[in-house]
């Protein structure tokens, strides 16, 4: 397995270089740049800005000198936050969002895998097309339509919970956002497990343990659910990733210091190390994630082996 996880590892390699690359040279022909501003600053002190930041030197000898600095672990200082790295930033705004995400998956889990099961166990009855209609809705709502509602019943309206601000991370302030973030995957989730679970009960296995007599319950928990579970977990790999780091519109509406908002204040600014970072750091979480999952494999299907 050692040898497995290191030739997936290596292989990950030109795929993020391929991402680097585009997104270095395509950032770069979007106009204007990271100092450009309603104030025009003098010549000479944007000409020095420039040098400092190595702006001034030729589009590809600035490429090869980020590749060295990355290489390094240097992900650069940020264009926006002078007196802040990129490394820095990362590593304040990634708790946030990794705590929404994570709690925002947890209850999606919680909440969407029962529901598909169930729907699938009422295929075709009045049951599962109601399970299935709330569950399109939840994924045709998007979710800056989600959240403003949900900010406007429960704290506006209703007053029962903070419209906004992170406060330290308590549950009252995480716990809108966290919902917001949930919904689009609760509905995905429920789809999933219900037709993963319609095909596995067809299964010859599963017709075999119901002959034995086995009840409804001890054939899904006991036969059916390991092996409906594994087209979930190709969905949760790049789907953890999305929902732990592309929080941007809910981490603005809420006004969240999040990794999603640094990156859509890099981007308005033109903030390219900052920019470059969030996307180096997301291929790289999408490259171990995807991993995971297919480690996670060999767990819900014993015939699966990675032989070194």
């Amino acid at each position: 397995m050692v040898l497995y996880i290191f030739r997936r590892l290596l292989q990950a390699v030109p795929t993020l270089l391929l991402v680097i690359t585009l997104s270095f040279f395509l950032m770069r022909l979007a106009p204007g740049g990271p100092f450009d501003s309603d104030i025009q600053a003098p010549p000479e002190i944007e000409a020095n800005l420039k040098a400092a930041y190595h702006l001034d030197q030729p589009l590809l000898t600035q490429y090869f000198l980020y590749l060295g600095n990355l290489a390094q672990g240097d992900l650069g200082p940020s264009f926006k936050y002078r007196d802040r790295s990129v490394n820095d930033l990362i590593a304040t705004g990634f708790p946030v969002s990794a705590r929404l995400g994570l709690w925002a998956m947890a209850l999606a889990l919680l909440v969407g895998v029962p529901l598909g099961i169930w729907a699938a166990m009422r295929h075709n009855r009045a049951t599962d097309h109601a399970v299935m209609g709330v569950a399109l809705a939840g994924i045709a709502v998007p979710n800056f339509v989600v959240a403003p509602v949900l900010a406007l019943l429960f704290s506006v309206t209703l007053g029962w919970l903070p419209a906004g601000g992170w406060g330290d991370g308590q549950w009252r302030y995480i716990l809108l956002p966290v919902v917001a973030l949930a919904i689009p995957q609760v509905a995905y989730i429920a789809r999933l497990m219900r037709g993963s679970m319609i095909e596995t009960m067809n299964s010859p296995h599963i017709r075999t343990a119901r002959a034995k007599g086995l009840s409804a319950i001890e054939v899904v928990l006991h036969h059916a659910l390991r092996p409906a579970l594994a087209p979930l977990l190709s969905y949760l790999g790049p789907a953890m990733v999305g929902i732990v780091t592309g929080s941007v519109v809910i981490e603005q509406i809420f006004g969240l210091p999040g990794i999603g908002r640094y990156f859509v204040q890099a981007a308005l600014s033109r903030d390219y190390t900052l920019v470059m970072g969030v996307v180096v750091f997301y291929g790289v979480l999408i490259v171990l994630f995807n991993l995971l999952v297919d480690l996670l494999y060999g767990l819900l299907n014993p015939q699966i082996r990675y032989e070194d």
